[in-house]
């Protein structure tokens, strides 16, 4: 069966999407590969309603209700390959099937590239994290740290400080600037030089950072700036315009999420910096009206 669209991706952007395009009467496909990038996250925080739920917990009743849709089509897959054919196109999955549709949405996200450091892998999303918007509220007045893993994260760190008391770990790295350094300072923001050797401590307890040198130091939590990329290939192969963001590439779309190539719409953090929930969330109803009225008035 020819749907009226696919969605590639089937976490808070692509179900939101596939929600509207669904109600408009209009054949949706959802290729989803069960592999969302707040699954690492005990907890998601500031999305309405559900402030505190594990994000699995979240999308699972949304799948199900999106399921009830005689519309839809749930695909557990990945998808590989996509490409212009008459009319629409081509998505080839990796069990070698192919769908096809008149218009495409990617919502597939992005994955986050993690410094190597030891101990820090199993701490994302617990007490390792990105966002204080998300989970800074949980660890409030108490001692925070900032990892300088970016140009900015000397900025970040003077935003941490509005939750508790906080210190920059230059991890070995060059000590900012003189006006910067007093801006953290205005702030009341500590600057540790020392190397960091590894994180240790139960995983969702306060993290023990053990320096080089074999000194210690103790944060409640402890934030950093990860790059992130794209999680398929396939904008590149569509032919999407990429653009730079502040830690990695964003795939360009204009006001209704469409991309550079017509008929081709982006949502969620692909499509978008800062990133959030919520915003995916709206992203993915912006890229669904606009997928149905462009299917409704060409």
């Amino acid at each position: 069966m020819r749907h009226d669209a696919i969605i590639i991706g089937g976490s808070f952007a692509g179900l939101s999407a596939a929600t509207y395009i669904a109600r408009a009467r209009r054949r949706v496909a959802v290729i989803d590969a069960r592999a969302p990038r707040n699954r690492f996250a005990a907890h998601s925080h500031g999305f309405l309603a559900q402030d505190g739920s594990e994000p699995r917990a979240i999308l699972a009743p949304a799948r199900a209700q999106l399921a009830a849709y005689a519309e839809v089509s749930l695909v557990e897959a990945t998808a590989i390959d996509a490409s212009p054919i008459e009319g629409g196109f081509a998505v080839t999955l990796g069990d070698g099937r192919v769908l096809e549709a008149s218009k495409l949405v990617l919502a597939f996200g992005v994955a986050d590239t993690l410094p190597t450091l030891p101990g820090l892998a199993e701490r994302w999303g617990r007490t390792v994290l990105h966002c204080p918007y998300c989970h800074g509220y949980e660890f409030a007045g108490r001692r925070l740290g900032v990892l300088q893993t970016a140009s900015h994260s000397a900025h970040q760190a003077m935003l941490i400080s509005e939750w508790g008391p906080t210190t920059l770990f230059l991890d070995g790295g060059d000590m900012p600037d003189p006006d910067t350094r007093d801006a953290l300072a205005g702030r009341g923001v500590a600057i540790e030089t020392r190397s960091v050797a590894r994180l240790l401590g139960e995983v969702d307890a306060p993290l023990d950072i053990v320096f080089e040198d074999g000194g210690h130091d103790s944060v409640a939590a402890l934030f950093i700036a990860a790059p992130w990329r794209l999680s398929s290939d396939l904008a590149d192969r569509l032919g999407c315009a990429v653009e730079n963001g502040p830690l990695g590439p964003v795939i360009r779309t204009d006001e209704m999420k469409m991309t550079s190539v017509p008929g081709v719409y982006a949502a969620g953090d692909i499509a978008r910096a800062p990133h959030s929930v919520t915003w995916a969330a709206s992203d993915g109803v912006t890229a669904g009206v606009a997928v149905h009225r462009s299917l409704a008035f060409g």
